[in-house]
C-alpha cells in the first residue's frame, strides 16, 4: 500500500478551555489537491498551523512520508519538503519580485556563512544554481514580466502568485495555501486555481482553505469540511457540498431542511 505523502491523526488543540481543533485525521496523496472548508471559527488555519509547525498540538500525529514531524519548526519542515502561505499576502513589498523569491530559495541552496563571506567555489556554485532557479520558477509562474517590479507596485492577484512562488522556490513536495484567493476578482481568482495547478503539474501536493466555493469545486480532488474543530465531511467536493449536515454549518437547518 502507498504510503501519502501527508498523514494526519487525531491532531488535536486546546486553547485552555477551548477546543480549537478535535481528534482530526486526513490523508494527502502525491500530486493530491485537498481542500479545507467550512465556516469562520470552524479551526482551519489552526488545523494548517498545527501541521505546518506554526503551534504545537496538544495530542495527535503529523508524518510527512511516512517519518513522525510532529511538533517540528518551520524550518525545519521547509527543508523536508512542506511550506505553506498566510491569508495575508506575504511578500517583501520593498523588494523586487526576483528578490523576494531568491529569499524563498535561501535557505534550500546557502553554502554557509564561511563560504559566502570567501566567496569559494561552493559560494559562487550555490549563487550561479540560486539564479538558474529563481528564473525557472518565474517562468513556470508567469513572472518573468515583473522580475525587477518591486512587490507592492503588483496588481494584489499577482502578489498572491508571488507568495506562493516564494514558497514554491524552496523546492517543496506539498504546500499549505491559507486562502490564497480572498479579496481577489473573478479574473484574478482563475489565473490562481490556473496557477495551483501548475504547481500539481509539477508534482506538488496542495492543501487549500478557502471560502470561495467555486474556486474549491473546480480545483480540488477531495474536500475536507470542518465545524467547532471537528471533521463534519470529507470527500469529492460536488458530494461534500450536497451533504446536508454540510449545508446546515453553513446556511442553517431551516434552510437544509428546505432543500429535502
Amino acid at each position: 500500500m502507498t504510503t501519502p505523502l501527508l498523514k494526519i491523526e487525531q491532531l488535536s488543540k486546546r486553547f485552555g478551555g477551548l477546543q480549537a481543533v478535535a481528534d482530526l485525521s486526513y490523508e494527502v496523496a502525491e500530486r493530491e489537491i485537498l481542500g479545507i472548508i467550512g465556516p469562520n471559527g470552524a479551526g482551519k488555519t489552526t488545523a494548517v498551523n498545527l501541521v505546518s509547525g506554526v503551534i504545537e498540538p496538544s495530542s495527535g500525529r503529523v508524518f510527512l512520508d511516512g517519518r513522525d514531524v510532529t511538533g517540528q519548526k518551520p524550518h525545519v519542515l521547509v527543508e523536508s519538503g512542506l511550506v505553506r502561505t498566510f491569508q495575508a499576502t506575504t511578500v517583501f513589498a520593498g523588494s523586487t519580485v526576483r528578490e523576494n523569491l531568491r529569499r524563498g530559495a535561501f535557505r534550500l541552496l546557502y553554502p554557509g556563512f564561511l563560504a559566502t563571506l570567501f566567496d569559494t567555489p561552493k559560494a559562487r556554485e550555490a549563487r550561479a544554481r540560486t539564479v538558474a532557479h529563481v528564473d525557472e520558477v518565474m517562468h513556470w509562474l508567469g513572472l518573468e514580466r515583473f522580475a525587477d517590479h518591486v512587490a507592492s507596485s503588483l496588481p494584489y492577484g499577482i502578489q498572491k502568485v508571488l507568495g506562493m512562488g516564494i514558497g514554491l522556490a524552496a523546492r517543496p513536495r506539498i504546500i499549505l495555501l491559507d486562502e490564497p484567493v480572498a479579496g481577489l476578482s473573478a479574473e484574478e481568482t482563475d489565473h490562481v486555481r490556473d496557477t495551483i495547478r501548475l504547481v500539481r503539474e509539477r508534482g506538488i501536493a496542495v492543501v487549500v482553505i478557502d471560502h470561495n466555493m467555486r474556486f474549491i469545486t473546480d480545483l480540488c480532488d477531495r474536500v475536507l469540511v470542518m465545524a467547532q474543530g471537528r471533521e463534519l465531511a470529507q470527500g469529492a467536493p460536488r458530494d461534500v457540498l450536497a451533504n446536508t449536515a454540510v449545508i446546515e454549518a453553513y446556511l442553517g437547518k431551516r434552510y437544509a431542511k428546505a432543500q429535502r
